[in-house]
């Protein structure tokens, strides 16, 4: 049976791989790289640079597939994902239909498989159209959390206090609700909407990366720098991974 490997890379360092991620690179027949067009040529770059710093086993190949975009008009968010997600499956199911009979392939996915990534739901969504036969196994990676924290030097959560991890858009519908919230996918910089200027925000882009960015402080004293940062950031690499982390309140606080 054809088996795949969806394996996290991290967050942009090579040295993020872990040894299980290195060995399971080199078990496949064939590892499969994502493209996403001229302006993110770096995430390809970044694999293309893992493998060849890797993979040590003979006859490994390569094969690169162009990720479709997001079609957003006249959609709602989640008929858009769905309708995505479905493009990528008929992309995913061809190139292991193209895996011989016992073959082996591997996946490297940004960060976590499990964290805020859909390579596993399209995978799945593949499996179950049963037009060919596969098994999978998943290897956790650095995530751009741990990556975040570890630049800022900083636990995550507070002495026995919950941790959110949400989206931009989310937090613009809900508010700040807990003592630490770290926010992903935000392209709308809801941080600058947050009415709590006494919160700390610790915010990162291009984690892992040559090209890393930190900033932190007090949410009301720093947030219009940080719109500034991001948006000349942008449009100096074409584009933008962040992620941050709100906080408010103290450890040990009742």
């Amino acid at each position: 049976m054809r088996h795949i490997h969806i394996i996290g890379i991290g967050t942009g360092n090579p040295e993020h791989l872990t040894m299980q991620a290195i060995n399971a690179m080199n078990t496949a027949d064939v590892v499969f790289i994502p493209t996403k067009g001229t302006t993110k040529a770096d995430l390809a770059e970044l694999r293309r640079e893992i493998c060849e710093r890797y993979l040590t086993r003979q006859g490994v190949r390569i094969v690169e597939f162009e990720v479709p975009k997001r079609l957003t008009q006249d959609l709602s968010y989640g008929q858009s994902v769905d309708d995505w997600h479905a493009a990528i499956a008929g992309i995913y199911e061809s190139l292991i239909g193209d895996l011989p009979a016992t073959g082996t392939g591997a996946f490297l996915v940004w960060g976590d498989p499990s964290l805020y990534d859909s390579t596993i739901r399209i995978i799945e969504r593949v499996r179950n159209a049963g037009a060919c036969t596969f098994d999978y196994s998943i290897v956790p990676g650095i995530t751009s959390i741990q990556a975040l924290a570890a630049s800022h030097r900083i636990p995550v959560n507070l002495v026995g206090k919950p941790i959110e991890i949400t989206t931009g858009r989310r937090l613009i519908e809900t508010g700040l609700t807990h003592e630490s919230t770290v926010v992903m996918l935000d392209g709308q910089q809801a941080f600058s909407q947050i009415d709590d200027p006494d919160a700390e925000i610790f915010w990162g882009a291009y984690l892992g990366t040559d090209n890393e960015v930190i900033r932190s402080g007090r949410l009301g004293d720093i947030a219009d720098d940080i719109v500034r940062l991001r948006a000349e950031e942008r449009a100096r690499h074409g584009w933008i991974m962040d992620i941050y982390l709100l906080r408010k309140g103290r450890d040990f606080e009742d």
